[in-house]
């Protein structure tokens, strides 16, 4: 998984978390992968967008991992401007990815395939009711994932206050464990 390389830049505290949580989905076999909240980049005036290492790329890491192992990412966003640039990162890959502009409930409890790993980042931990959103989301997927899939949380604490809870009184356990992610599976 060469390609997880061209993230390792120091602005990027998310890489090593990602790069665990990648390399877990792929001694797994995982293929499919749903993302609430795409990478919007960094605005720049008005319709311009440059990548920001600190925003932690997941849609272009996910784009280039399902894309290594033949998969698909399904990504959702509730804003357009935010799904058109997400767009414009990954436009060598877009037969890779499918992507939707819809509030990530209404887009989970729509979606019809198996989930092999989940991420969850679709309302940014500082809003109120970030964490009752995210509580909402993993109760509508649940019954949704593979047995062996993984689920990432983001935002962690401002968010994952009462999905992880949830989670681990539904069984699942904690893999990993970061000052801003939770990775969690069965």
């Amino acid at each position: 998984m060469n390609f997880l390389n061209y993230y390792n830049h120091p602005k990027n505290f998310r890489y090593n978390p990602f790069k665990f949580a990648l390399s877990e989905a792929y001694k797994r076999k995982l293929k499919i992968f749903v993302e609430t909240g795409v990478a919007r980049g960094k605005q720049k005036f008005l319709f311009f967008s440059r990548i920001n290492w600190k925003d932690g790329m997941s849609t272009m890491i996910f784009v280039d991992y399902v894309k290594f192992v033949q998969g698909h990412l399904y990504s959702c966003d509730i804003k357009k401007i935010n799904v058109y640039h997400a767009k414009k990162f990954v436009k060598k890959n877009l037969d890779v990815v499918s992507f939707f502009v819809d509030d990530s409930l209404k887009f989970l409890n729509n979606f019809d395939k198996k989930i092999d790993f989940l991420y969850l980042d679709s309302l940014d931990g500082q809003f109120e009711g970030a964490s009752k959103h995210q509580l909402k989301e993993v109760e509508i997927v649940l019954a949704k994932l593979n047995k062996n899939a993984l689920i990432l949380l983001d935002d962690k604490g401002l968010k994952t206050k009462l999905s992880i809870n949830y989670l681990l009184e539904n069984s699942y356990k904690i893999v990993n464990e970061t000052k801003e992610q939770v990775l969690l599976s069965l």
